[in-house]
């Protein structure tokens, strides 16, 4: 099977897709490919009309589908026709992901496509396993937790995982009886309409999803501002996410799960496996160029294996080769725009000019599209701006600490919390530190998920509020109300 493909004879669903149905609208905004910087198309932006004809679907075909009150096993096995027709269409789904965004079409068949499919199994199976309950009363009463979707479902997902996230939210809110609303990134949006196509070819009711295709000042406030909007999910950078509790605030109170920007930290004892370390440290930064929310961008190494560990980490990050995400071979993605890419160079030379040392990297690469050395930064402290801001790019910075509380120290952030990494072969202190590391995920010996699925992900402190993935994420798209009768 070869994937590799020409750019430029790839089709795409340019529109909105509502009530089951490609609505063509005029792009507004342009759109450059990644991987070597061409214009490619336009993105549509839904105006408030368009908002309100995709929520007014999705709440008629709710009534007269009665998503959420049939049986639920029904609910399931529709939901898993959907996920096979993922997996049959992943070679399509790639290509077209591929094209708009900086994930390589090997690592979208592999990874992105069929974590999709499998994350949307896995809701499924929740939706004839959790339920109403009974609540303990005396014997004159009997009360009861009922258990009930909310209607609809706004949703705004990111350009970094484009089909992957939207599973993260589509899965859950679908599997708990839900319509959907989702507006993907005017960067990365085609990927989603053409997954809500196959949602409609797997026999899920038509207007049960509805993709409203935009930016985030338009069409994003129209949609988490609706009055007829039950509940908000989103991820993103913590500046978006204080905007979407803002424009709720102002329109009503409705809950929200956010999952915003993190600095993640990554403390390496001395007795931990170094050569396994380096890799997944090196991986964390790497893999999409560091562009993911958990991307472990801070290494706090203990003082006596930091030179052994650093040049470690330098091998693997010098090794890596750039490519446009359209060969199958790529495994080193572009930043996503121009202007990103401009942002990650600028942090790194404010970085320098405060007195950090680039031991590699730390430019722009010569290459066509948006490609930025992996950089590794030494010689900062805790106000340098490449420890402080969120990068969002192929950076990482090295700390080293002589003592366990040095390390804790060096870890905590002001602003973010979202996940961590611990390497050591001491049981007693990976349980001590991971009560003690302010994150919401700590990876002990590696730092990635794993394909269970079952583990929820979210942030402490501005990194979030709620929880994708896990039963959390099921339970937070049902609401409860008390029943109590008396006998």
């Amino acid at each position: 099977m070869n994937l590799s493909f020409d750019p430029d004879k790839i089709a795409l669903p340019v529109g909105h897709f509502v009530g089951g149905e490609l609505i063509a609208a005029e792009g507004a905004i342009e759109m450059r490919r990644p991987s070597d910087g061409k214009a490619y198309a336009a993105c549509p932006v839904a105006g408030a009309d368009m908002v309100d004809r995709a929520v007014e679907s999705a709440k008629a075909v709710l009534k007269t589908s009665n998503w959420g009150g049939v049986r639920p096993r029904e609910r399931t096995r529709t939901l898993q026709a959907w996920a096979d027709l993922i997996e049959a269409q992943a070679e399509t789904l790639a290509r077209m992901e591929a094209l708009c965004s900086t994930r390589p079409v090997a690592q979208l068949v592999a990874g992105d496509i069929a974590i999709t499919a499998e994350q949307i199994r896995f809701f499924a199976e929740f939706a004839d396993k959790e339920g109403s309950e009974l609540a303990p009363t005396d014997d004159t009463t009997l009360g009861m937790i009922m258990s009930e979707p909310y209607g609809v479902v706004g949703a705004i997902t990111p350009w970094n995982f484009p089909i992957s996230m939207a599973g993260w939210k589509l899965g859950p809110a679908l599997a708990a009886g839900n319509a959907v609303v989702l507006k993907p990134s005017e960067m990365t949006p085609f990927s989603a309409v053409y997954l809500a196509q196959l949602a409609v070819e797997a026999g899920l009711p038509a207007g049960l999803i509805n993709v409203v295709l935009g930016d985030g000042p338009t069409t994003g406030t129209a949609l988490t501002g609706h009055t007829e909007i039950g509940k908000v999910s989103f991820t993103g950078s913590t500046r978006a996410g204080s905007a979407i509790m803002e424009n709720v605030a102002r329109t009503g109170v409705k809950p929200m799960t956010l999952e915003l920007g993190g600095k993640s930290p990554q403390l390496v004892f001395a007795d931990a496996d170094l050569d396994k370390a380096a890799a997944a440290i090196a991986g964390s930064v790497t893999f999409n160029a560091g562009q993911a929310c958990v991307a472990g961008t801070r290494l706090i190494v203990e003082k006596r294996v930091a030179d052994q560990l650093i040049a470690a980490i330098l091998e693997k990050m010098t090794a890596v080769q750039p490519g446009p995400t359209w060969n199958e071979a790529t495994q080193y993605s572009p930043i996503i725009s121009e202007r990103q890419r401009a942002r990650v160079d600028g942090i790194v030379r404010a970085a320098a000019a405060a007195g950090g040392e680039c031991l590699t990297g730390g430019g722009v690469m010569d290459d066509p599209g948006y490609f930025y050395e992996p950089t590794l930064i030494a010689n900062v402290d805790q106000a340098n701006p490449a420890i402080v801001e969120e990068i969002f790019g192929p950076v990482l910075t090295v700390q080293t600490f002589e003592t366990e509380d040095e390390a804790l120290a060096l870890s905590s952030h002001p602003t973010y919390g979202l996940a961590s990494g611990l390497f050591t072969t001491d049981l007693s202190r990976t349980i001590r530190l991971a009560r003690k590391l302010e994150a919401g995920t700590v990876w002990v010996n590696r730092y990635s998920r794993s394909r269970d699925h079952i583990l929820p992900t979210g942030g402490y402190k501005r990194s979030g509020i709620g929880k994708d993935l896990g039963r959390e994420a099921y339970l937070a798209n049902r609401r409860t109300k008390s029943v109590l009768i008396s006998l």
